[in-house]
């Protein structure tokens, strides 16, 4: 699916049947009309009425025609839609959710950049913004503004969340509450984290988010232990619950692969089955008629 703000192609790859269109126009036109110096010796309205007569012309109209019904054809086929007027109503089917750990106020900067950069790339779907150190608090709920959401982000330090520790398996748990209570469809659920305070309740957790449809992807802050040992440790911890979650796993030095994959998400969730009905309005149907009404016309002629 290609979307450009209320125009969409539902099935765009119907639209690499144009080149080969092309080389059969172009056969078509360069093919010898087999009239050899008749055009010369005989004048055009002379010549022109000869072949109307024996149904010259007419065959060589039907061929442009059918050449424009084909191209209709594959126009309607790829899915021409315009998104609907109502489409608002159904934005709570999807979600993006981000869970960031303020424990660490020497994370916080380098995690909220790699938040900002899901957010621009969430589309129009509803976004949140879960913050948490020993406690899970609801920084913002789900919202269609970015720009708010985005000034909030750079607003958030280590003194945010009053309570000490770090609590990722009540932040996980909170996320799903509130999409039950939205009743969102199908959400992308970012943790960005240190891996500190991971266990089984994390996955656990993780798997609940899962099981509802959502996918749980993670992005990795170098915490406050620096070795590479425990760096290590912690990054597979956190490959472990995105895998848990069915989501993919980064970090957030270097969240690119992670935001194009949210990015790309945001998409295909529309894209498919009820929701695509439900959203855009396919005008390839009308399209077809009016090749078939091409086609017809075109042959109106053809045994007379």
């Amino acid at each position: 699916m290609i979307e450009m703000g209320s125009f969409s192609l539902l099935r765009p790859w119907w639209l690499i049947a144009f080149p080969a269109l092309a080389v059969v126009l172009r056969m078509t036109r360069q093919k010898p009309s087999g009239l050899g110096d008749w055009t010369l010796a005989v004048d055009a309205p002379l010549l022109e009425a000869m072949l109307r007569r024996q149904g010259g012309i007419a065959r060589g109209r039907r061929g442009g025609a059918i050449l424009w019904a084909a191209a209709l054809m594959i126009l309607a086929l790829s899915g021409p839609a315009m998104k609907r007027g109502d489409a608002n109503q159904f934005r709570n089917l999807d979600a993006a959710l981000i869970i960031l750990d303020v424990s660490d106020g020497a994370n916080i900067r380098e995690a909220a950049s790699a938040a900002q950069l899901i957010l621009a790339q969430s589309g129009s779907r509803q976004l949140g913004l879960i913050v948490y150190a020993g406690a899970p608090y609801l920084a913002s709920p789900l919202t269609d503004d970015a720009g708010a959401l985005g000034a909030l982000l750079f607003a958030v330090d280590d003194r945010t969340v009053p309570d000490e520790g770090t609590r990722p398996d009540q932040a996980l748990a909170l996320a799903r509450k509130i999409l039950r209570e939205a009743q969102i469809v199908s959400a992308d659920v970012t943790l960005i984290s240190d891996g500190e305070g991971l266990g089984p309740a994390s996955t656990r957790a993780a798997t609940s988010l899962a099981s509802d449809g959502h996918s749980l992807h993670t992005l990795f802050v170098t915490g406050r232990d620096s070795s590479d040992s425990s760096n290590a440790e912690r990054q597979a911890a956190m490959a472990a619950l995105a895998a848990a979650g069915r989501g993919d796993a980064g970090e957030a030095a270097h969240p690119d692969r992670i935001v194009a994959s949210i990015s790309s998400r945001a998409f295909t969730h529309t894209a498919k089955g009820v929701l695509q009905i439900l959203v855009w309005r396919d005008y390839g149907p009308f399209l077809l008629f009016a090749a078939a009404a091409l086609l017809l016309l075109s042959f109106r002629g053809a045994t007379e």
